[in-house]
């Protein structure tokens, strides 16, 4: 699954407005999940997205050799 983030405002109508670079990101067809995040404004909000954005990314070669003790 490929994720495709971006924030918008909310105008109490029942249509999410896309920016053009996420849109530009998406596939023309096929199905989509979308999750509508809200009321995140919380003090640790940066630390939690620097740590879902550490967990996104690929191990790095040193950390390999914890592979072997499965």
């Amino acid at each position: 699954m490929k994720a495709v983030e971006f924030t918008t405002e909310l105008s109490g109508k029942a249509v999410l407005v896309i920016p053009q670079d996420a849109a530009a990101r998406l596939p023309k067809a096929g199905k989509a999940r979308v999750i509508v995040l809200t009321g995140e404004q919380s003090e640790d909000a940066d630390w939690q997205q620097g740590a879902y954005q550490q967990f996104l990314r690929e191990d790095p070669p040193e950390d390999a050799v914890y592979d072997k003790l499965r």
